[in-house]
């Protein structure tokens, strides 16, 4: 069958897996009790491969989706209606993961903790985002693969120099700079490596719109995916080795040592290869929703396990505490949860929107004469408990 695809249903199947994956991981190594960390369990060593697939598998396809909504937009160039779009979303997702990160009552109390400043998915995937909206203004109009190759030659040196920038002392700067580039501060993830993958998911999307007339395109994908992901996971730390050797430059074999980024890589070209092979039964309309409403649930998923906002969620009551029957049956229960309001909160957006804006805006009509009530009443109450305890210490 010659295939000449409209819409890649198979990368928001692959969206909505990969948050689903995110949620449980989670889940279970925030709550498992340490003691089930078993390397010698089969089991458990699957479920941390997989877990350790699920950040690059959510930015390349972030990536990818972004670069393919680029390239086929009407309008190329300054033109492209989705660069104001991008800009904005780029930007949005930057100031939710801050806001996920914040703590009303430290605000109210004119705090502003440490934490508020770590970098997480969002930040990074947001500052991916307008990376690639600078490339691609930077390559000239209608270069699609020149494009895509100047995404991928800068996503792997990004992979290739990891040894490298991984070390620098970056004291000087500001923490909340910092925490961009380092973890040391606590950040979970930094735009370097980690935007590589972004950048490569990028380089994937410009073939897959540049050849999207060319036939039989979804079986070539899957054996040059698949040629390239066995590559990279078997054949780059010995390549890598060899070079060192030849070359006498440890570089190569620092990163033969610890080869996670190229590896990973390999895996998440093949994760392509199986959705892409079974796109056929990714077209249900619930997979469907769940991959185009990753924010929405990756929020929700925030709040509700790390407390974001209030500091009350379920990581301050059972950290590290559960079983593995206890985590698998809660992860199972947390996903269908934060899919489920998810779903709703985005089927009912438009009705949720008008209530907050309503009570936004009662709350600025009222809020002053409300708020010199209540200061009213404290300065009673304060003045007849004063008057209580000095009546009890003249007794």
């Amino acid at each position: 069958m010659k295939d000449h695809p409209k819409r890649l249903y198979f990368i928001d199947a692959m969206r909505a897996w990969a948050i689903l994956m995110m949620l449980q991981g989670h889940f279970i190594d925030g709550l498992l009790d340490p003691v089930y960390r078993d390397p010698s369990n089969l089991v458990y060593t699957i479920w941390k491969y997989f877990r350790g697939i699920t950040a690059p598998v959510f930015f390349t396809v972030s990536g990818f989706i972004f670069t393919y909504l680029l390239l086929r937009a009407p309008k190329q160039g300054k033109d492209n209606p989705r660069l104001r779009k991008g800009i904005k979303r780029g930007l949005e997702l930057i100031a939710i993961g801050y806001l996920l990160r914040s703590n009303i009552f430290g605000l109210l109390n004119g705090v502003v903790y440490p934490s508020f400043f770590l970098v997480d998915v969002l930040h990074c995937i947001g500052i991916a985002i307008l990376l690639l909206i600078a490339f691609y203004l930077a390559v000239p109009r209608g270069k699609t693969i020149r494009f895509g190759l100047v995404l991928l030659v800068l996503g792997m040196l990004l992979f290739l120099f990891e040894p490298l920038y991984k070390t620098w002392d970056l004291t000087f700067l500001p923490v909340a700079l910092a925490n961009y580039f380092t973890k040391d501060h606590g950040s979970v993830f930094t735009i370097i490596p980690w935007v590589g993958y972004a950048f490569a998911g990028g380089f994937m999307a410009s073939l897959f719109y540049r050849f999207r007339q060319l036939n039989y395109l979804y079986l070539k994908s899957m054996l040059l995916f698949f040629l390239g992901g066995i590559t990279l996971i078997w054949f780059s730390s010995p390549f890598f080795e060899w070079m060192g050797q030849q070359t006498g430059i440890s570089l190569f074999q620092d990163i033969a040592a610890n080869n996670y980024l190229f590896i990973r890589l390999g895996n998440v070209l093949l994760v392509f290869v199986v959705f892409i092979l079974l796109r056929g039964l990714m077209q249900k309309k619930v997979l469907l929703s769940i991959g185009q409403h990753t924010l929405s649930i990756y929020v929700i998923h925030f709040m509700v396990l790390y407390g974001s906002l209030t500091g009350i969620g379920l990581y301050a009551y059972w950290h590290h505490t559960l079983s593995p029957v206890q985590a698998i049956a809660g992860a199972l229960i947390f996903m269908l949860f934060c899919t489920w309001a998810a779903l709703k909160y985005n089927q009912h957006k438009a009705t949720i929107r008008v209530a907050v804006g309503q009570l936004l805006e009662w709350i600025k009509i009222n809020g002053i004469q409300i708020a010199e009530n209540l200061f009213r009443q404290a300065r009673v109450l304060w003045g007849r408990l004063s008057r209580l305890l000095s009546g009890a210490e003249n007794t």
